[in-house]
């Protein structure tokens, strides 16, 4: 019987949403394992949109994460309220700004940060029930807010200031190469630096390929 995997993103684009490689890559690893997929997103506003060409924020665009992150998921999505850990057997959330700005604040108010309602009980959840949650470059940050209780060990890489937030919303950052992974076996949880270090797609993905390996492994332990 396949695997049930949960994959939240956050938008579509490095900047304001889901980091598209970070997305795909993690879909692919999934794939690969025989697992089957449930996307979903929040269906809110996104915080802002940032022109990906310059840089720029657009000033008076809105777009709405759960719309935009079905470009990623080609239509094939819901919105993560509608989604119980009864239905999935663990949980991954790629990276990309979105999942700081959207899922979360942490990119405006760092360790003082709130996490979207959908998102925090869907997260709680999944952990209460004994699943294993993976989360990709930037997204540890979001399981530090929600779990922070738990002490799970974490990595965002090796950025001084982005792990002392960690700490201070009670996680214990370890430091870690791109092409690795931290695992805390006791929480079940299982993370990854990808494109806070990555300087090659290939770097985040070996990265990210272990991460989902051994979110696979973890299921049923």
């Amino acid at each position: 019987m396949k695997k049930k995997v949960g994959v939240i993103l956050s938008g579509c684009g490095v900047y304001d949403g889901s980091e598209i490689h970070e997305s795909v890559i993690t879909m692919l690893a999934l794939d690969r394992e025989g697992a089957e997929m449930l996307l979903c997103a929040p269906d809110v506003p996104q915080m802002h949109v940032v022109n990906h060409l310059t840089g720029d924020v657009a000033e008076g665009e809105n777009r709405n994460v759960l719309v935009e992150s079905a470009r990623i998921a080609r239509g094939s999505i819901r919105d993560v309220k509608s989604v119980t850990a009864d239905e999935i057997d663990a949980l991954i959330l790629p990276g990309g700004f979105g999942a700081a700005k959207n899922l979360c604040d942490f990119a405006v108010q760092g360790s003082s940060c709130s996490v979207d309602e959908g998102v925090a009980a869907l997260v709680r959840a999944v952990h209460e029930a004994g699943k294993p949650i993976a989360a990709v470059c930037i997204a540890p940050a979001l399981i530090a807010r929600v779990l922070g209780g738990d002490h799970p060990s974490l990595t965002i890489g090796s950025d001084y200031e982005t792990a002392e937030a960690l700490e201070n919303m009670g996680a214990d950052h370890i430091t870690c190469p791109v092409r690795e992974c931290v695992i805390d076996e006791k929480n079940k949880i299982i993370t990854t630096p990808a494109y806070m270090l990555a300087q090659s797609m290939s770097e985040a993905a070996d990265g990210i390929e272990k991460t989902v390996r051994e979110l696979i492994r973890l299921i049923g332990s």
